[in-house]
């Protein structure tokens, strides 16, 4: 049962807050927990009306796009469903730099810079404005009434942008503390913040946590090393986002709260782009995106197959993103939810494509076949795998104790049977994994590039 207070910031206090932002956010968020219900069929169809709306208003007042439809020949007759979208090339980080100025409407209203963190290479500089900002934060919101939990209920945020924790000014503050949420820093994270963190949870007793999965899977193994009961603080849900979950992550972190973890997927640029519900299945926000599946020629691939996930996102007209290649890979899949939700459901999420590495022979495989051999060992505390080419492969890692030879042995002798015998490997004890600039923790880095 919702409390009080609860009930006071999810239907006062927060939509107040929406709208001297000049947000549509509740008016999206009640449509949105109507349309989920609908037939997949009806949602298509919806989203193909959304698609010729959208395309039709970008060509109009978008320079880039006008400039774009009349080099190809195209009108916005010519898109008048998803299956039309292959027409159109890829937008890519590279496109956006070029054209940055063109890619902005010329009815655009109040827009952000917003710049994404650069884990996968060179930050990418873009324009927030507020029907994206409202669309994001009512698609999280809907996600996040699935698990009975709700916006005033108490929280916990672990986050590492310094775009998030610069803006802790006053009024930020004081918004926080109305709304019962507590951001504590993600960054250089060492056993005696860890504990900290966990103090702070065990005071602040959550409903719900929110952040990094590497973070909370660092606090829920050192919770467990030293038998710290976190079970029976009433957290209710534990959402993770902005990185790979790793399944030994969801089942640490799961043992140790006592809660289920939900996995949200999406990128700063490309938007909430699926979120797990609690049957299991990553739910794409199809109101608002549209999600493409290609293979490495850029064509479409079936429902099922692999392939590189491309974002058309329907609420960017003041700085569209259309056919938006994310990098990261997964497939969508064939089957509905147990849960009733006719929204398509996005499946084996395997990050971006510098999370898989590739043996001297060229065979690509996951960094998890790596990872899984690690993980086997006793010994090693954390590590980070760097491959720098095919031929050289880096592994940092904070051992337990001291990295003896057998132990080195036996990780050598494991990763040159994944990558092939002629491949060197280089151990580098380090006291700990530096994060990345935004606050995330990569595991697998490779600088190989896939094709």
């Amino acid at each position: 049962m919702t409390g009080i207070y609860t009930r006071l910031v999810s239907k006062l206090l927060f939509p107040l807050h929406e709208r001297l932002k000049k947000h549509d956010t509740v008016a999206i968020k009640v449509q949105l927990e109507k349309s989920q219900w609908l037939p997949r069929d009806k949602i298509m169809q919806a989203q193909n009306e959304r698609l010729q709306q959208f395309i039709g208003q970008v060509i109009k007042d978008v320079p880039y796009y006008k400039a774009l439809f009349n080099k190809l020949g195209l009108s916005s007759s010519d898109i008048n469903s998803v299956a039309d979208l292959h027409k159109l090339p890829f937008l890519n980080k590279t496109t956006i730099r070029e054209n940055y100025s063109a890619l902005k409407s010329n009815q655009a209203g109040a827009v952000s810079s917003f710049t994404t963190g650069g884990s996968s290479g060179t930050p990418l500089t873009f324009l927030l404005g507020d029907e994206r900002v409202s669309h994001d934060v009512a698609e999280k919101w809907r996600a996040t009434r699935w698990w009975d939990v709700d916006i005033g209920d108490k929280e916990i945020v672990a986050w590492g942008s310094p775009i998030e924790l610069g803006a802790q000014d006053k009024i930020r503050i004081l918004r926080d503390k109305l709304f019962r949420s507590t951001l504590i820093p993600a960054f250089d994270v060492d056993e005696s913040k860890l504990l900290g963190f966990i103090d702070r949870i065990k005071s602040i007793q959550p409903q719900m946590l929110f952040g990094y999965p590497s973070v909370f899977s660092l606090i829920a193994k050192l919770a467990l090393a030293q038998n710290i009961d976190l079970t029976q603080l009433g957290i209710k849900v534990v959402f993770v986002t902005s990185e790979r979950l790793y399944p030994y992550q969801r089942e640490m972190i799961e043992k140790a709260f006592g809660a289920p973890v939900a996995n949200g997927y999406g990128s700063r640029d490309a938007g909430f782009i699926a979120h797990q519900c609690p049957s299991g299945s990553m739910h794409i926000s199809a109101e608002d995106l549209i999600v493409e599946i290609i293979d490495n020629d850029g064509h479409v691939v079936e429902d099922g197959e692999k392939g590189e996930i491309v974002i058309t996102h329907m609420a960017t007209s003041d700085f569209p993103f259309v056919r938006y290649r994310t990098g990261d890979i997964a497939a969508l899949d064939t089957k509905s939810c147990a849960c009733g939700r006719g929204l398509p459901v996005l499946k084996d999420i395997e990050g971006r494509t510098t999370d898989f590495v590739v043996a001297a022979n060229g065979t690509m495989m996951h960094g998890l076949a790596l990872i899984y051999i690690l993980r086997e060992l006793e010994g090693i505390e954390e590590f980070k795998v760097i491959q720098e080419s095919k031929q050289l492969t880096r592994i940092e890692l904070v051992p337990t104790n001291t990295l003896s030879d057998e132990l080195s042995a036996r990780i050598i002798e494991g990763f040159k049977a994944r990558l092939g015998q002629e491949v060197e490997i280089q151990l580098d004890v380090v006291k700990n994994i530096t994060a990345e600039k935004s606050g995330k923790f990569r595991y697998i880095v490779s600088k190989v590039e896939v094709k």
